[in-house]
């Protein structure tokens, strides 16, 4: 139990990693299907994030592999009592988690696959395949996002559940890949790197889109705290409460001053959503915010006594590292595979 603390920093850089991945074709997808006509500037360089996959995939299995110091309620778990038997059977939670994963990637990659084929082959046939697969690609992220929100987060207090929990989860981290995704365009764009220009009223639509999950993440939070506090029910708010003040409060009432305060007072100004630099220190907050965020509900889901502030061991500070330098490398072999990059 001691250190489950450090073993949720790795569990909060496999989710970031994760949903940094889906975040590229999701985001595309939701662009076709939208027919904005500025997917065409960035769904290449969305889609190349896809290569994260692979080192989200590896994070996965070391959490799986270790067990009980990924998911603390194991050691405490028996089979027909208590904390949902049939969902949290584990052999049952290790098999789901792997097969969906694959399942997802493989849906993923041929949303990619006929990206492509639709810009250099216009046959009805092509274009109606691509449009069928980008129809799926929302369908496959909602469950499998709440999967994942509920395996690593919602269950790690036993007990608790949320109705609202996998929206909450799937919309904030989808909101950290935005904010992500401006600054990665931000620096790919003022580098000179880039095949071909990137015009500045992207960073204007990204604004609009994270001001609008600002919005909607902050709805779904209040709506599940609220029901639980405004109907005193006790089991339920001591989770929030051990966290907000008991601990914790530092890390709860910043990622809450990052991801809400912070972007609505600023894009709440016309001129704020027109600056890439103001866009990239909002969005910076974001995703920190995020990343705390996710530490918060993993790393509070035990009692209070067993709090781990992170980045205060060398095990957090190593695993974090890696976890960066493994994803900028298959980034930009990505970027430079595909001829994103100029050589």
């Amino acid at each position: 139990m001691e250190t489950f603390g450090s073993w949720s920093v790795l569990t909060t850089n496999f989710l970031i990693v994760l949903y940094l991945a889906l975040g590229g074709v999701t985001l595309s997808a939701l662009l076709h299907m939208a027919n904005a006509k500025w997917r065409f500037q960035v769904r290449k360089l969305a889609v190349s994030l896809a290569v994260l996959f692979p080192v989200a995939f590896v994070l996965m299995l070391i959490l799986l592999i270790n067990g009980e110091s990924t998911f603390q309620w194991l050691a405490h778990a028996q089979e027909g009592e208590g904390h949902l038997p049939g969902w949290h059977n584990y052999t049952f939670l290790v098999a789901r988690e792997i097969i969906a994963f694959i399942a997802v990637v493989v849906l993923y990659g041929l949303f990619i696959k006929y990206q492509h084929l639709s810009e250099i082959d216009s046959s009805p046939k092509v274009q109606r395949t691509f449009r069928n697969i980008t129809l799926l690609i929302p369908f496959a992220y909602v469950p499998y996002a709440s999967m994942v929100g509920w395996d690593f987060e919602m269950t790690m207090r036993p007990g608790w559940h949320s109705a609202s929990y996998g929206a909450y989860h799937f919309v904030s981290n989808f909101g950290a890949f935005l904010g992500f995704f401006a600054i990665f365009l931000f620096f790919l764009s003022r580098s000179g790197k880039l095949s071909k220009p990137l015009p500045e009223f992207v960073f204007n639509y990204l604004a609009q889109f994270m001001f609008a999950f600002t919005i909607l993440w902050t709805y779904l939070f209040f709506t599940q705290f609220l029901i639980m506090w405004y109907g005193r029910l006790p089991d339920e708010m001591v989770r929030y409460n051990s966290m907000m003040y008991q601990g914790y409060g530092a890390l709860w009432w910043t990622f809450f001053t990052l991801k809400f305060i912070v972007p609505f007072t600023t894009f709440l100004f016309t001129a704020n959503r027109h600056n890439p630099v103001v866009i990239v220190v909002v969005a910076s907050g974001i995703l920190l915010g995020t990343w705390l965020e996710r530490y918060t509900w993993i790393s509070g889901s035990v009692d209070s006594k067993f709090y781990h502030m992170p980045m205060t061991s060398l095990f957090d500070v190593l695993v974090t590292a890696g976890v960066i330098v493994a994803a900028w490398l298959a980034v930009r072999w990505s970027l430079t595979r595909y001829g994103l990059l100029r050589s």
